[in-house]
């Protein structure tokens, strides 16, 4: 065989094989739920902290300045972060005083003089 009727031969092969994979997609039946009522969402019930978000947004520039929607933000962003509001905040460990020439990032390293001794 040249190589002409071996190109011919695997395009035709690889054009028989997409056709039947689309034949076999296009004749599958999609597997719906027996009951698609059961699968659908049941609303919960309403959020209170949802619509004072809502609230805060319609009042728009204003919210920054409403003690009411600093209150629904300051809740929305604990509930976000996982927050627990009743336990009180734990303060940070002192940590012990470091001095400049602790910090690795601010250390710095004295250049080296070039020695003197071969000058006159």
């Amino acid at each position: 065989m040249d190589g002409k009727t071996l190109a011919l031969l695997g395009a035709v092969i690889f054009v028989a094989i997409a056709v039947t994979a689309t034949a076999i997609e296009m004749t599958r039946q999609d597997e719906t739920p027996a009951n698609p009522v059961a699968s659908m969402i049941a609303p919960s019930a309403p959020d209170p902290l949802r619509e004072g978000q809502r609230r805060c947004q319609r009042l728009g520039e204003a919210g920054a300045r409403d003690a009411e929607c600093l209150r629904v933000w300051a809740e929305s962003r604990d509930r976000f972060l996982g927050l627990d509001r009743k336990q009180p905040p734990t303060a940070p460990q002192a940590a012990s005083p470091a001095t400049p020439n602790d910090d690795p990032i601010t250390k710095q390293i004295a250049p080296v003089e070039p020695s003197m001794a071969g000058e006159r």
